[in-house]
């Protein structure tokens, strides 16, 4: 028996699956949804062939391999019947922000503008239960007793998003659950001089903002992955935040430029920042030294990191770039530390001089499976190297 009531708008529960958590390289690999309309329920659930490598611990932790998605459809080819489940819905998701940016750009990426009304799970429970101090769904399974059909799948977790909506129904009551709705879904508190068609036309893709003030005197520049959301976060604070307030009370005009990710958000700020001098920005004032490791395919076919300097990057052009350090010094370091952690060869990282048909001195000490004498494969030492990597 289900506690869900007519009263409400009509709602998607929604979890998805993805090759890691860069919103510029990694993929969707499967999505979940729980739809909900004049008290009528219903699922859906596809696996998506993300049309990229799948490393080795996203397989341990979803179940997801690549043969499991390698027949399945595209997301091009899927998009309009995800749609069809999300349209005219309040999304649902926990820590919302992941799913629905993922979705987002996916969308984005075959030139679909999706912008639903978004409700995240994780400020519910923190709205509803102050007392408690964690709200992760493995916390949320443990104190209402939910029942995990498929952890880690993106069906399994949204139908355990269905769940504490009925916990929350039964312990609150439609009007307290309501009201939480309420002052959750986002609210345009917008700044005297700024009209909502201003913040309309703003994109939803990572980029620079400019703010300006009387005789377009500039303020402030930031960056963000998703414009539009970042400078209505900066207005929603200005009721809390001293900063804000008063950058709010000044602001008559708002510019952006697009970038292709968030590193070219990132540069692109830096650069205009130290070319413009914006009155109420602090931080990047002084030059920094950024760089990056972006990955090449050497004579031999195999992926070897070089290290590139911001000033040689275009914002809109980062293939293959993963990181961004701040100096050289940094950048090494982090590198061998992935090195030794993941048992990969220093000789084609850079991190050691390599000589022709010679081992890397760790081969010899067993910190390399060999890739620089043909011990292992080119795919493993790939997969190993993308995976070391993929959280930057």
């Amino acid at each position: 028996m289900t506690n869900f009531r007519s009263e409400f708008p009509a709602f998607a529960f929604v979890d998805i699956e993805t090759t890691g958590g860069n919103l510029e390289r990694d993929r969707i690999t499967e999505v979940g949804i729980v739809s909900m309309q004049d008290g009528v329920e219903s699922r859906w659930e596809h696996l998506i062939n993300p049309e990229t490598l799948i490393p080795y611990n996203i397989q341990v932790l979803t179940g997801i391999s690549p043969a499991m998605v390698q027949e399945q459809p595209t997301f091009r080819e899927l998009a309009q019947l995800i749609l069809d489940q999300l349209q005219d819905k309040i999304f649902v998701a926990h820590n919302a922000r992941f799913d629905y940016g993922f979705l987002r750009v996916a969308f984005k990426r075959i030139g679909i503008d999706f912008r639903p009304k978004i409700l995240c799970t994780v400020k519910l429970s923190r709205f509803l239960f102050p007392e408690q101090s964690r709200h992760n769904l493995d916390t949320l399974i443990a104190v209402h007793q939910l029942k995990v059909l498929a952890r880690h799948r993106a069906l399994g977790d949204a139908e355990l998003l269905r769940q504490f909506w009925d916990c929350c129904i039964t312990q609150f009551g439609v009007s307290k659950l309501q009201e939480a709705i309420d002052h959750l879904l986002p609210q345009q508190s917008l700044p005297p001089n700024i009209d909502e068609a201003m913040i309309k036309d703003l994109p939803d893709t990572p980029g620079v903002y400019l703010f300006y003030a009387d005789n377009r005197r500039l303020l402030y520049i930031g960056k963000s992955n998703s414009i539009r959301g970042r400078v209505l976060s900066h207005f929603s604070s200005a009721l809390r935040v001293r900063k804000e307030m008063k950058l709010a009370m000044q602001v008559k005009d708002i510019d952006w430029i697009e970038t292709a990710g968030e590193v070219g958000a990132l540069l692109l700020e830096s650069k205009l920042i130290k070319e413009k001098l914006p009155s109420m920005n602090i931080r990047l004032r002084k030059s920094t030294d950024l760089c990056a490791w972006q990955l090449l395919l050497n004579n031999d076919g195999i992926l070897v990191p070089k290290l590139v300097r911001h000033q040689d990057l275009s914002p809109g052009r980062q293939e293959n770039l993963y990181g961004l350090f701040y100096g050289r010094s940094e950048a090494i370091k982090t590198l061998q530390a992935l090195a030794k952690k993941h048992t990969l060869c220093e000789g084609l990282l850079g991190l050691e001089k390599l000589l022709p048909q010679k081992s890397c001195f760790g081969y010899q000490v067993k910190q390399c499976l060999g890739i620089c004498v043909g011990h292992e494969s080119i795919l493993s030492y790939h997969e190993r190297l993308l995976h070391a990597l993929y959280k930057y």
